[in-house]
């Protein structure tokens, strides 16, 4: 195994990767127990089905609360509900809180971690590529309400991260893909070496590929660097909000196709061609990298255009909503070359053209 540590300014946290971690949350839970702490841990249904023996090993030091998976339960009904829960159960101040599942699980968990008793102590365990490369590390928790994705949300940091690569053998092609487009977004924003090597390999990235641990590991290592520079996303320029390549266009895409027609790691996959183009619009980049981008993504079995199209007015109608925009500027993550980024307002005219150019690619 694998300990990466996010260092914060006033502490720091493991993030253990590797196919025993599940067994060292169980060790970290137990203590708590016998500190005479309680420990509840929400679960994605679909986990608790998939993994019958690991769910009862867990359920002797912890209570299991089981939701179910997908963009709708990311909603302030069920957040409500589960801080209900919590409540019936006599859970109070000194009690562990414990995510397991992918994202959706995760931002649900960490905002009621965030909120119950003004925060309690919460733990990740995450069981998709998507969760464990992006979603599970750096502390951002939130909802989803009908105006838009994670409008709702807290900034609250995980004790820990146990990040088990066997759980990737049940995961879905599809789920899996998913989560390479956030692998690719980290190769793209901030490490060309990293992008050449996942163009070099001759077969797709797989649960049984020799390059996953490291990829894992390059993705989260490089999160937790921009994480520990700017927790809170506040720098003015570039930090935290590199992250969010690909996401604007992104998540007014779910936005407008509907929440669901599209995993969010799709999304963030077309979000990231037509940031590319925006980029190309813009005069940063030529051709030559929109195609590197798009190959890449695509022999991830990743959508690199729309399935039904969007208007402009409709895309720019969702990016103004979205907690990134200033002001009413729209504020995008653009390419500068392949591993270097920056973010800029951008004039929604400019932002318009690019969508034409998308359209007709």
């Amino acid at each position: 195994m694998i300990t990466l540590k996010v260092k914060l300014s006033k502490r720091e946290y493991p993030i253990i990767v590797g196919d025993g971690a599940f067994d060292e949350a169980l060790k970290t839970f137990s203590q708590l127990v016998s500190q005479k702490r309680s420990v509840f841990c929400i679960a994605d249904s679909a986990v608790l089905k998939a993994h019958t023996e690991k769910a009862k090993k867990l359920s002797s030091v912890a209570k299991i609360i089981s939701v179910k998976g997908g963009e709708a339960s990311k909603s302030i009904k069920k957040f409500a509900e589960l801080c209900s829960i919590l409540a019936q159960e006599h859970a109070d101040r000194k009690s562990a809180i414990v995510a397991w599942g992918g994202g959706v699980i995760g931002d649900l968990t960490g905002f009621v971690s965030a909120s119950y008793m003004r925060g309690a102590d919460f733990y990740q365990i995450p069981t998709t590529l998507l969760s464990m490369v992006d979603s599970s590390v750096g502390g951002k928790t939130g909802i989803n309400i009908a105006e838009g994705k994670n409008l709702v949300g807290a900034f609250h940091q995980p004790k820990a991260v146990f990040t088990d690569m066997s759980f990737l053998k049940t995961l879905p092609k599809r789920q899996f893909s998913a989560g390479m487009a956030e692998v690719i977004k980290c190769a793209v924003l901030g490490d060309s070496r990293f992008f050449k090597k996942l163009a070099s390999q001759k077969e797709k990235m797989s649960y049984n590929s020799p390059m996953l641990a490291d990829a894992i590991v390059k993705a989260c290592s490089l999160k937790a660097k921009v994480v520990a520079d700017d927790e809170r996303e506040t720098a003015s320029q570039g930090g935290r909000a590199l992250l969010n390549l690909g996401h604007t266009f992104g998540h007014a895409i779910e936005h407008c196709a509907g929440y669901g027609k599209y995993l969010h790691g799709e999304a963030v996959a077309i979000g990231m061609v037509m940031v590319a183009v925006l980029s190309r619009r813009m005069g940063l980049i030529g051709d030559s990298e929109i195609s590197e981008i798009v190959d890449m993504l695509k022999f991830a079995d990743l959508p690199t255009s729309l399935r039904t199209p969007i208007s402009a007015d409709d895309f720019i109608d969702a990016m103004l909503r979205d907690k990134k925009s200033v002001s009413g500027q729209l504020r995008f993550v653009v390419i500068d070359s392949i591993g270097k980024t920056h973010t800029e307002n951008v004039d929604k005219k400019i932002v318009k053209k690019a969508i034409a150019d998308f359209q007709k690619m």
